[in-house]
């Protein structure tokens, strides 16, 4: 593999301190303002604010630089029905027959079940897959490193990016979700890692009075 050439760091711009300060407490804010939501409007969007938040996405570092994901972006309402119908059947058989208790019970709070409405209303469903390889032209393998990290964080700076263009977007894990690589024709070199959907919040949306731990609790200081 040839080696990468490397360039200077053209790119970094760095603020005075007082600024620095500034746009670290504004961001705060802007991301404490995001919330998981489930009623998710039909409301079109468009593509374009996608693609932005996809690129942003790409940006993320990855291990050794394979860039390990694909984003499967999905508005056909055909094909988002085929995935709710699927996404619920095994979800209906997670909940009536594998949860254990104690997960059921973490959840119940939340509200949630095996109904997934917003699969369809939502005018994108985002499916993350994570690349374990790559098939060159000349039929050789490429190993791709640290999948779950990568992957986990671009999925990050997507969600992140999302809440920043001024949508919402909720995160959904069916158990099992083999069927997302089925239903969008995915090579088997692609495992599902998230599926997203995407949108505006409907005008009557709620969500649940919850909160996040507070600094002391999540971080420790050396």
């Amino acid at each position: 593999m040839a080696k990468y050439k490397f360039v200077p760091l053209s790119t970094f711009k760095e603020y005075p301190i007082e600024e620095t300060a500034q746009r670290s407490s504004d961001f705060l804010e802007l991301m404490r303002r995001r919330r998981t939501v489930r009623q998710i409007s039909d409301r079109p969007v468009p593509r374009e604010i996608i693609e932005n938040c996809l690129l942003t996405a790409g940006t993320a570092p990855s291990g050794a630089n394979m860039q390990p994901w694909t984003f499967v972006v999905v508005s056909n309402p055909e094909v988002k029905s085929k995935i709710r119908a699927e996404a619920e059947r095994v979800e209906a058989d997670f909940y009536k027959r594998k949860a254990p208790d104690y997960w059921l019970e973490a959840l119940e709070p939340l509200g949630t079940d095996e109904n997934k409405p917003y699969l369809e209303e939502a005018p994108y469903l985002i499916v993350i897959f994570t690349q374990r390889h790559t098939v060159e032209e000349d039929g050789s393998v490429t190993k791709h490193y640290y999948l779950p990290e990568s992957v986990g964080i671009a999925t990050g700076m997507l969600i992140t990016a999302i809440h920043h263009a001024g949508l919402v977007c909720l995160t959904h894990t069916p158990s099992p979700m083999a069927f997302l690589r089925d239903v969008l024709e995915r090579p088997k070199t692609e495992t599902p890692f998230l599926l997203l959907a995407v949108g505006y919040p409907k005008q009557d949306a709620r969500v649940p009075d919850i909160g996040k731990k507070g600094l002391e609790e999540i971080a420790v200081f050396r």
